[in-house]
C-alpha cells in the first residue's frame, strides 16, 4: 500500500520537486540521483515508521537534504569549498512553472530524440529505470547509461532551465509534443513484445499532456495531441482479440469505445477549431473525430479523412504519414488508387524496412482478389514485424489468402 502511495506521489509531484531542486541548485544529475535517493529513503522507512502527514513535503525535504550531501561530496572531489546556499533548509516549490522547465530541459533539441523520451518517462513520468526498460525491450544497463549520458549532456551543452520565450517557444513546443507522442505510440502499439502495447507508458504520456493542457491552454497543437489520444486510446479495449491478435479498426466492437474519452476528444477538437489552429496534431485530432462519429465502419467520412490526410502530408512530409495518406485514399476512392501509392513508396525505397508498408500492401491486394500477391507481401510482412499481437492477425490474413 505504501509502495503505491511512494508511486502516486512521485508522479504527481516528483516534477516539481526535480524542477524546484534543478532551478535552484542546479547539477541536473546530481538533483535526480536525490530524488531517488528520497524515494529509496520512503520505501523503507514508511512502511515501518508509517505515512508521513504531508508525503510530497517529505520526499521534498529528504531530497533537498541528499542533495546537499552529494553536493558536498562533489566539492571535495573537486577541491572546492561547498556554497553557503547549500545551507539553506527552504525549497521554494512552484508547482506550475519548474515541471514546465522541467520538460522544455528534457526535450532540448540538443538531446538526441531516444534521450529526450527516457528522460521524460524518468523526471516527468516517475518512471523507473526498470520500468522504462521494459517498456522500451532492452537491457535495464542500456537504459541506465542512457539516462546517466542524457544528464550529462544537459551539464556539458549549458542548457538553461526555463521555459523559452516567443518564437522558440513554439520551436521547442514541437519538440515537446512529439516526445509525448512517442510514448504514447508506444504504449499503445509496441515496437517489440507479446502484447500489442504497455498501457502504463501511454497513461503516463496522456496524463502529462493533460497537465501541458492546463499550462498552455491556448495552444491548438497542445489540445490537438491530447485529443488524438482520446481517440486512440478510447479504442484500447477494442484492437486485441480473445486471442491476443490485433483486431483493425474496421473490425472493431464500437460499443467498447470507452465513451468519457471520446467525449473529451471532440471537447478538445472544438478548442482547437475556435482557434484556428492547422498543424500537424491538430490535423490528426480532426481524423480521429472523423473515426469516433462513425457508429459503423461503412459510415466513414473517408473522402473527408484523405482530404485531411492530404493537408497533413503538406505540412509532415514523412513516409509513413505518405503511407496513411495512400490508405485513405484507397477507401475513399478505391483499392487500385491506393495501391499503386503504396507501390510508389516501395518502388522509392520508402518504408521497405518496415513492416506497416508490406502489411499495408497485403491488405490491399486482399481486397483487390489478388491472392498470391497479397500472400508474398504478408510473408514479407511476417519477416519484418516484431510485435506479437501483429505476428498473429498478420498470420491468419496469411491463411484466409493462401
Amino acid at each position: 500500500m505504501q509502495n503505491q502511495l511512494i508511486e502516486t506521489v512521485l508522479r504527481a509531484e516528483g516534477p516539481a520537486i526535480l524542477g524546484a531542486l534543478v532551478r535552484r541548485y542546479g547539477r541536473f544529475d546530481l538533483c535526480d540521483d536525490a530524488l531517488q535517493d528520497a524515494v529509496a529513503a520512503a520505501l523503507e522507512q514508511w512502511p515501518e515508521e508509517g505515512v508521513p502527514q504531508k508525503p510530497a513535503a517529505w520526499l521534498a525535504t529528504v531530497a533537498r537534504r541528499r542533495l546537499i550531501d552529494r553536493l558536498r561530496e562533489a566539492s571535495r572531489e573537486d577541491d572546492d569549498e561547498p556554497s553557503d546556499e547549500t545551507d539553506s533548509e527552504a525549497l521554494d516549490v512552484e508547482p506550475t512553472q519548474d515541471p514546465l522547465r522541467l520538460i522544455f530541459t528534457c526535450c532540448h533539441p540538443a538531446l538526441a530524440p531516444s534521450a529526450q523520451c527516457t528522460l521524460a518517462l524518468r523526471t516527468m513520468c516517475g518512471l523507473s529505470t526498470r520500468q522504462i526498460a521494459r517498456a522500451f525491450v532492452e537491457d535495464e544497463r542500456t537504459t541506465a547509461q542512457r539516462l546517466v549520458r542524457a544528464k550529462r549532456k544537459i551539464a556539458e551543452a549549458g542548457i538553461r532551465f526555463e521555459v523559452p520565450r516567443d518564437a522558440e517557444l513554439d520551436e521547442r513546443l514541437t519538440a515537446v509534443l512529439t516526445v509525448l507522442s512517442l510514448l504514447f505510440t508506444e504504449g499503445y502499439v509496441a515496437t517489440h513484445g507479446a502484447g500489442l502495447g504497455q498501457a502504463e507508458v501511454s497513461h503516463e504520456a496522456m496524463r502529462f499532456t493533460r497537465r501541458l493542457v492546463t499550462w498552455l491552454p491556448d495552444r491548438g497543437e497542445v489540445l490537438g495531441l491530447l485529443a488524438v489520444m482520446c481517440f486512440t486510446e478510447a479504442r484500447r479495449a477494442a484492437r486485441v482479440d480473445a486471442a491476443g491478435a490485433l483486431v483493425p479498426l474496421e473490425a472493431q466492437d464500437r460499443a467498447t469505445w470507452d465513451q468519457d474519452l471520446l467525449l473529451e476528444g471532440r471537447a478538445l477538437v472544438q478548442r482547437v477549431v475556435a482557434l484556428k489552429t492547422r498543424g500537424p496534431f491538430s490535423l490528426q485530432a480532426a481524423i480521429g473525430s472523423l473515426h469516433a462519429e462513425a457508429t459503423r465502419a461503412e459510415a466513414t467520412d473517408w473522402p473527408q479523412i484523405a482530404a485531411l490526410y492530404a493537408a497533413l502530408l503538406r505540412l509532415t512530409p514523412t513516409p509513413m504519414v505518405e503511407l496513411n495518406a495512400a490508405i485513405a485514399l484507397a477507401f475513399a476512392s478505391g483499392v487500385e488508387q491506393g495501391l499503386s501509392w503504396v507501390e510508389s513508396l516501395e518502388a522509392r525505397g520508402l518504408l521497405v524496412d518496415h513492416h506497416l508498408l508490406h502489411a499495408t500492401k497485403a491488405d490491399l491486394l486482399r481486397r483487390a482478389g489478388r491472392s498470391a500477391d497479397a500472400a508474398r507481401a504478408y510473408r514479407t510482412a511476417l519477416e519484418l514485424v516484431a510485435n506479437e499481437a501483429e505476428r498473429r492477425f498478420l498470420e491468419r490474413r496469411l491463411g484466409e489468402v493462401s
